[in-house]
């Protein structure tokens, strides 16, 4: 009899392992607490729907507001958005594999081309970096169309709007709102490590950020 309860009590405990196994990370990530930055100051704030968001502040020169206590390697990172139409000023979007401030992988939207009738500005609309060795004018100079993309017009440059990446070791894939083709889908060129994640915006731009989710691969 006592050899049937250990039994059963490991298959227990092999099928909890099973069901946690790629489950959505649920602890409150949007708490003062939870968060760090040293080149953005940051703000929790509410709706009128009493939800909760983090509202990042435009500062010169891109800044993340990094998630403590989060180490993140593959699997997938969702979360809503919202910048604005404004010309050069909303670069959103969110870094992953952060070894600090300057090392990290990064997906990130420019608003202002979502709906752009210039074709190359529209192009420009969403866009993959990979400090310190991969930013945006290098890879736009020596890799034309591979590492951004436009984004679907019916896309709000100043609403919200939700973005799901899938990070594995090799690719990265980015879907928006019910979408099912990613709008962008690059090989990473990071080395796929364990890293943090953070909110990220660029140069003089704020951003809205809400609804994070992190599901682990392992």
């Amino acid at each position: 009899m006592i050899k049937i309860k250990l039994t059963l009590t490991l298959l227990a405990m092999f099928y909890l392992m099973v069901e946690l196994y790629g489950q959505q990370f649920t602890k409150p990530l949007l708490q003062m607490e939870k968060l760090e930055s040293i080149r953005r100051e940051f703000v929790i704030l509410k709706d009128g729907k009493g939800n909760t968001y983090v509202h990042v502040k435009g500062q010169p020169n891109a800044g993340v507001v990094w998630i403590k206590d989060i180490l993140f390697e593959t699997g997938t990172i969702e979360f809503d958005v919202r910048g604005k139409d404004v010309l050069q000023e909303s670069f959103v979007g969110i870094a992953f594999h952060g070894t600090n401030d300057t090392t990290y992988q990064a997906l990130y939207f420019r608003p202002f081309n979502f709906r752009a009738k210039d074709p190359i500005r529209k192009k420009h609309a969403v866009q993959y970096i990979s400090l310190p060795d991969n930013d945006w004018p290098y890879l736009r100079e020596e890799f034309p169309d591979i590492y951004e993309a436009s984004m679907p017009t019916v896309i709000d440059p100043n609403d919200w709007f939700n973005v799901k990446i899938v990070v594995t070791k090799d690719t990265i894939n980015t879907f928006v709102n019910s979408l099912q083709t990613s709008v962008l889908t690059v090989k990473s060129l990071h080395k796929a490590s364990s890293g943090k994640i953070g909110f990220w915006t660029g140069n003089d731009s704020d951003g809205d950020f809400a609804n994070l989710k992190i599901t682990f691969n392992k």
